[in-house]
C-alpha cells in the first residue's frame, strides 16, 4: 500500500464522524433506556471468543460470516462475533440460570466477513432484545411490540411489519417428504418468489398432489389479516404442526394489536428468512426503498440446549448504523461554552461548576485564537466586574 493510501479502510468498514457519532450515541442511549423501561437487563458479551462456543447452535450461515483467528496463548481457534444473539442465549443458559423468564438487551459492534447487502457494513452496530424462558405467544407479542416501539423512538416512519411462521413450510415439507436437497432448493425458490421454479421442483418430487398444492399456494398467502383465514381454508388437511403454527401466529398478532398505537400487520407465509435458525413466529420491518429488512426477529427455541439448559427464546435485532441513515430526526446542533485560557482560580471553579451541571465547556489552549464556532460553542465565559458569566458569542 502506498503512503497516500494508508488512510483507506477495508471495504465495508467505516468510521462514524463526530456529528453522526453524537446521533448514534443519543439513539443508542434512547434504545437502551426504552429496553430498560420494559424490564430488559443490559449485557455486554465479548467481541471475541473460542469458535466452538461462539457458533454453537447458531447455524452454518453464522460460520460463513465469522472472522477467525488463532489464539496465540492456547493455539485454539477464535472467532469475532457476527451476531450477539447466541451470546445472550449462553449468558441466560450458562451464567444466569434463573427459573423465571429472563429479558436481556445489548448494543455493540459485530464483525462479518461480508455485508448483508450491496454497499452495506461489515461492522454493524447491533442492538437487540431477547426474552428467554417463556414459550407462550405473549413473549412473541412483547418482542414484536418492543421492536415497533424502537422504530417509533428512532423516528423511522412508514415502517412496514411483515410476519410469518416457519412451522407452516416445515410441516408441509415434512408431509411431502421432499428430502433435504429438494427442500433447500424449494426454500430458496420461495424466498425469491420464483413461481416457475417452485412448480418445477414440486413437479419433480414424488409427493402427492395435496402437499404440492399447499406448498405452491404459500406464494399466494400474503396480505392483511384476512390471509390467516385464507390460509386455514387453503391448508385444510395439513399436518397438525401447520395448524398449530397458524394458531401461534394469530395469537401473537392479536396480542400485539391490543397495545396502543399498534400498526397494521402484513402476512407472508412464504417469507422464510432465518429458516434454519428460527423455530416459530418470525417478523421483519421494511421501509420503502430498502429491499432488505431493517429489523428482524422471531422465536428460536432450544438454542440454550448446547449450553446445558434448553430454554424457549424469542427476540429481535437491528443495525444502529442503518437506522441512523433512515431516521427522520435531524442532527442536533452542537452547542457549548468557550472559556478563555487563564489560570484564574475563580474561572476554574466556574468551569468545574458548569461541567457538574452537565454543561459543555471547552477551554482555549494557550495561544489559540480560533473562533468559537470551530469548537461547536455558541456561548463564552467572560469576566464582568470580577465575576465570570456566560454570554452569547458576539
Amino acid at each position: 500500500m502506498s503512503t497516500k493510501d494508508r488512510w483507506l479502510l477495508p471495504e465495508g468498514v467505516e468510521e462514524i464522524l463526530p456529528a453522526d457519532a453524537r446521533r448514534a450515541e443519543a439513539l443508542r442511549r434512547g434504545l437502551l433506556d426504552l429496553f430498560e423501561g420494559w424490564g430488559y437487563e443490559l449485557v455486554m458479551p465479548p467481541l471475541i471468543e473460542y469458535l466452538e462456543s461462539l457458533l454453537v447452535g447458531a447455524g452454518s450461515e453464522f460460520d460463513l460470516q465469522t472472522f477467525k483467528v488463532t489464539d496465540l496463548l492456547t493455539g485454539r481457534l477464535m472467532g469475532m462475533r457476527p451476531d450477539m444473539t447466541p451470546q445472550a442465549a449462553r449468558i441466560d443458559a450458562h451464567y444466569l440460570k434463573r427459573s423465571a423468564p429472563v429479558r436481556l438487551c445489548y448494543a455493540g459492534s459485530v464483525l462479518r466477513t461480508r455485508p448483508d447487502e450491496f454497499g452495506g457494513s461489515r461492522e454493524p452496530l447491533q442492538f437487540g432484545a431477547e426474552l428467554f424462558g417463556y414459550a407462550g405467544s405473549q413473549a412473541d407479542a412483547e418482542i414484536l411490540s418492543l421492536m415497533i416501539a424502537a422504530l417509533r423512538l428512532a423516528d423511522i416512519r412508514e415502517a412496514h411489519i411483515d410476519l410469518g411462521h416457519v412451522g407452516v413450510f416445515r410441516g408441509l415439507a415434512a408431509q411431502a417428504n421432499l428430502g433435504a436437497e429438494r427442500e433447500k432448493d424449494l426454500f430458496d425458490a420461495l424466498q425469491r418468489k420464483a413461481r416457475d421454479e417452485v412448480d418445477a421442483l414440486l413437479a419433480g418430487s414424488d409427493a402427492s398432489a395435496a402437499p404440492k398444492r399447499m406448498i405452491a399456494g404459500l406464494l399466494d398467502l400474503s396480505g392483511g389479516q384476512e390471509v390467516l383465514a385464507r390460509a386455514r381454508e387453503q391448508l385444510r388437511g395439513a399436518p397438525e404442526q401447520v395448524i398449530r403454527a397458524l394458531d401461534e401466529l394469530e395469537a401473537a398478532v392479536n396480542l400485539a394489536m391490543q397495545r396502543p398505537g399498534a400498526p397494521s400487520f402484513y402476512f407472508d407465509l412464504a417469507e422464510l428468512s432465518g429458516y434454519h435458525y428460527y423455530t416459530g413466529v418470525v417478523f421483519s420491518a421494511f421501509v420503502p426503498g430498502h429491499g432488505r429488512a431493517i429489523a428482524r426477529g422471531g422465536r428460536y427455541d432450544g438454542i440454550g440446549r448446547t449450553f446445558g439448559r434448553e430454554r424457549a427464546a424469542t427476540g429481535f435485532g437491528a443495525d444502529l448504523r442503518q437506522w441512523l441513515r433512515l431516521t427522520a430526526t435531524p442532527t442536533a446542533a452542537l452547542t457549548g461554552i468557550l472559556a478563555p485560557d487563564s489560570g484564574d482560580a475563580t474561572l476554574q471553579a466556574e468551569v468545574t461548576r458548569l461541567r457538574a451541571e452537565g454543561r459543555r465547556v471547552v477551554m482555549r489552549l494557550a495561544g489559540d485564537q480560533s473562533p468559537a464556532s470551530d469548537f461547536g460553542c455558541d456561548q463564552e465565559l467572560v469576566n464582568k466586574n470580577g465575576r465570570w458569566v456566560v454570554q452569547p458569542v458576539k
